[in-house]
């Protein structure tokens, strides 16, 4: 495979002046030619500024410690005007628990997080076992098919419908809602302006409603519209911000694991040597996942920003800068992760990685995520089913969520 040096050194972004280099441009994602950008950034300039940009003005935080200091420090750098470098018009705005600050942000978040707690992981995990059989057992052999769809979405979606007690039929919607939420207007796409995205999803905001009227006056249980309907913390919301705390919940719950599922694959796809060494050790399963969502970082950034005058890495970011932590830059860092450009599955301290975020806004489904990869690798090797890519993967075309909407796989009978 090429490395990402050669790609450094043959990349003409990475020779024009640092002023110039914008890294939240969609189309270096959606190729897959960001990593010498953010590989020059790390080594000339860690804390950088881009004047000019589709999103307006932003600072880059590339390296990982830089990274953590600022998602710790949420009194200074805030999340309150949005978690993505774009900025949603005030008519399109929705408020939710992650664009918080304490008390709000930790009561709602304390709200939906028993959901995920480990004593209701261990009884959820036969359920996930029992459906990824059955997604395996169905998939078809010698024919080529789409591994984003008919595995990493069906997954992920099954999950989501559980964890909202969401009519099963209808789960795809959870999918088709999850990707206008994170999609940005742009003209000649399918979605064109903030008035379609919004038309959509006030049809999610329409659904949801009738789930919360049916469960608000029945009996609490353990389903996160319920967990919602019931709490102090949330039972009270305005709508908008139902609908914001749906968003978080379903991209959440949806775009970390789908996305990691497919790199997953992809990857053991691109080093044999590696899932040769799963095959022949697999309790080398809970490493292998840690080290796949560190080397996709299914979320590419997120974004706050500065409430105060305060310097960073020797530059002085003002009160009101919008600053963009990109944690698959800082995933990515030789500094704190040897030989990070490199898939190893038994690295040492593998869970060392920035994909989760840091601090309190800290994913809140991230072991749900690691237990949906882990079962679904267990199962892969107990089948020992020979999966081939076939093809090039088709990846998205955004800064924010990065993932893909094709792999073409078959599986030799």
């Amino acid at each position: 495979m090429k490395t990402r040096l050669a790609g450094y050194r043959g990349d003409h972004a990475c020779h024009m002046p640092l002023s110039n280099l914008d890294v939240s441009e969609a189309k270096r994602f959606q190729d897959d030619s960001i990593w010498s950008c953010f590989e020059r950034l790390r080594m000339e300039d860690p804390v950088h500024y881009c004047q000019d940009s589709r999103y307006g003005p932003y600072w880059s935080i590339t390296k990982y410690r830089d990274i953590v200091a600022i998602d710790a420090n949420h009194e200074t750098f805030s999340s309150e005007r949005g978690v993505t470098i774009v900025d949603v018009p005030d008519k399109h705005w929705t408020q939710s628990f992650i664009k918080m600050g304490p008390p709000k942000h930790g009561e709602q978040r304390a709200t939906v997080s028993p959901i995920v707690a480990p004593e209701n992981l261990t009884k959820l995990e036969g359920l996930i076992r029992r459906r990824v059989r059955t997604i395996l057992d169905g998939l078809p052999l010698n024919d080529t098919f789409n591994w984003v769809d008919m595995v990493s979405i069906e997954l992920t979606t099954q999950m989501l419908a559980t964890l909202f007690d969401f009519p099963f039929e209808d789960r795809r919607l959870l999918t088709y809602w999850s990707d206008v939420a994170v999609s940005v207007p742009k003209v000649g796409h399918a979605i064109d302006t903030w008035d379609k995205r919004s038309t959509i999803l006030s049809e999610c905001l329409e659904y949801f409603t009738r789930l919360w009227n049916e469960r608000v006056n029945a009996e609490a249980r353990m389903d996160l519209i319920s967990m919602m309907a019931h709490s102090p913390a949330t039972r009270h919301m305005e709508p908008s911000e139902f609908l914001g705390n749906l968003i978080l919940l379903i991209v959440g719950g949806n775009d970390t694991t789908r996305n990691s599922i497919t790199g997953g694959l992809l990857f053991m796809n691109q080093h044999p040597c590696e899932l040769r060494k799963l095959r022949d050790n697999p309790k080398l399963v809970s490493s292998a996942v840690s080290e796949i969502i560190r080397y996709q970082t299914p979320i590419a950034h997120m974004r706050r920003n500065a409430a105060a005058d305060i310097v960073v890495g020797g530059k002085q970011i003002r009160k009101g800068d919008k600053v963009v932590m990109w944690y698959i830059s800082g995933n990515r860092d030789e500094e704190v992760i040897e030989n990070a450009d490199s898939f190893v599955i038994d690295r040492k301290n593998v869970r060392r990685h920035l994909s989760f975020g840091f601090g309190i806004h800290r994913c809140v489904g991230r072991h749900l995520a690691e237990l949906q990869l882990k079962i679904l690798w267990e199962e892969i090797l107990n089948a020992r089913l020979e999966i081939r890519v076939v093809g090039e993967p088709q990846r998205i075309a955004s800064n924010f969520v990065h993932g893909y909407s094709a792999l073409p796989v078959q599986i030799r009978a």
